[in-house]
């Protein structure tokens, strides 16, 4: 059989977890994997451990548009096309924080990163024979709303409720971006369920320990969840947009993808961009 050419694949918070899962998972076979994540010391542990050329960290703290522009235009430096872009970069805030742009920071880092990297890297993509987006999110639950009187949670936040809203808006941006982007490359949402995956992370100590507990007694492995991924890369759904939660295909009927909506957040992201 003839070889397959190699991918160039980007995964956003591709230093653990999920997102470290797929990056190796794709070096496995001979892709070339960068993988964005803010935390210096477990990209350089992640190089070290792969010692393999085609891998490439970069350090930047997506929660700044600044950042993440500073991301693109290396992308665009580097390549000449993308044939995966997978989206993990979240981090979960007890208490509201602003990055330094004045943006609530969840919004920033769980929607607003996924958006600029999915539309500013547009024309890599397009250059690609066949290229694929992949959103890790939550697509089919239904609890949580974009707050349309105050997106940014500055009178009301709370961990949850900033989580959820992020959620429904990256369900959202799938819909818009197969709707109005006008790329060749086919979005999916993809909802992993309960992960053992990102315990670490919690700030609280008691949280992170039920976090851990739990994860031991009920969730899927890693690997498990990560499958689904690396097979969407190296064949991408037919679909401009896929939604699926655990391994079921969710309807583009349910309310939270609806295009109306998505019209809607799109324009607010975009006069967002514009003030910043």
């Amino acid at each position: 059989m003839p070889e397959q050419p190699r991918k160039t694949v980007i995964i956003s918070g591709g230093t653990d977890g999920m997102g470290r899962a797929t990056a190796l998972a794709r070096l496995s076979r001979g892709d070339h994997v960068t993988v964005i994540g803010s935390n210096e010391a477990r990209g350089r542990a992640l190089l070290d451990r792969v010692a393999n050329p085609n891998l490439r960290f970069v350090r930047a703290d997506l929660s700044s548009t600044a950042e993440v522009e500073r991301v693109v235009t290396g992308v665009f430096e580097r390549h000449g096309s993308v044939d995966a872009l997978a989206l993990f970069a979240n981090r979960v805030s007890p208490r509201r924080q602003e990055t330094a742009e004045g943006l609530e920071s969840t919004f920033a880092l769980y929607y607003l990163s996924r958006y600029l990297l999915s539309h500013r890297l547009i024309p890599l993509l397009d250059a690609a024979p066949n290229p694929v987006i992949v959103n890790v999110a939550g697509v089919g639950t239904t609890a949580g709303r974009i707050f349309w009187e105050d997106p940014q949670l500055t009178r009301r936040y709370g961990q949850v409720r900033a989580q959820l809203q992020a959620g429904r808006a990256n369900d959202l941006l799938g819909v818009a971006f197969a709707d109005r982007a006008g790329s060749r490359a086919r979005y999916v949402l993809y909802h992993p369920g309960f992960t053992r995956s990102g315990a670490d992370g919690h700030r609280d100590p008691l949280v992170r320990g039920s976090i851990k507990l739990l994860a031991r007694l009920f969730a899927r492995p890693v690997a498990d969840v990560v499958r689904p991924i690396v097979e969407w890369i190296e064949e991408p759904p037919a679909d401009p947009l896929s939604a699926i939660d655990r391994g079921r295909p969710v309807e583009r009927s349910l309310k939270t993808l609806d295009p109306g909506d998505a019209a809607r957040l799109a324009t607010y992201t975009e006069d967002l961009l514009r003030r910043l």
